[in-house]
């Protein structure tokens, strides 16, 4: 292949490494192309299945930061870019693999970080996105019903609170009335002036 070429070829696989929220590498030796094609669009709109050259791969791999990868670069390659769910792509490609034997899964990287066969699986078994959001709006919804149980307790004190006060305002506000009628009548005669200062020094 030439250069310029090759180039082309890694920068098309560096751009979809960093564009996808997965990558699965399989080996696809047995496959026919009408498998390989009910597979891509297994994986839904967006994602794309690339049977791809190993060295190239190698390198398009590194300049992203996964050359972790390597080791599973061997024989037959073919990458799953994923563009949705990571999850909904680990049941389709597990799926797949269920009824084409054929298919057999390395690896990958799964949002930054790679992994093994086994967690490819893994990641299939977990329950898909929009189920994991409805569990958590529901807990959501749950959480926030005894929050506010909980906020109500307090909140009620805080107005029983507020209406005693509210209530011995008058009674309290008489002792702090006085000091404030000395002070004002202080300047209207000398000898309150000179009791007050002595007074405020004490203070």
């Amino acid at each position: 292949m030439p250069t310029q070429a090759k180039d082309a070829a890694i920068a098309e696989i560096t751009s979809r490494f960093q564009d996808s929220s997965a990558a699965v590498l399989t080996e696809y030796r047995g496959l026919t192309v009408a498998q390989l094609s009910q597979l891509r669009r297994s994986l839904g709109a967006g994602s794309s299945y690339a049977v791809v050259k190993n060295t190239l791969t190698k390198r398009a791999a590194d300049s992203v930061g996964h050359a972790d990868l390597a080791p599973l670069l061997n024989g037959p390659t073919a990458i799953a870019f994923i563009a949705g769910d990571p999850v909904e792509a680990a049941k389709a490609i597990r799926d797949f693999a269920k009824a084409n034997p054929a298919l057999v899964v390395k690896g990958g990287v799964v949002e930054g970080r790679t992994v093994d066969a086994a967690e490819v699986t893994r990641l299939a078994d977990v329950e898909s996105r929009e189920v994991l959001l409805a569990k958590l709006a529901g807990a959501m919804k749950g959480n926030l019903t005894k929050a506010a149980g909980l906020f109500q307790a307090p909140l009620s004190q805080v107005a029983r609170l507020a209406e005693a006060l509210k209530e011995k305002k008058p009674a309290g506000d008489a002792p702090e009335a006085a000091p404030a009628d000395d002070t004002a009548a202080a300047p209207t005669t000398p000898d309150t002036d000179a009791d007050a200062a002595p007074a405020a020094s004490d203070d």
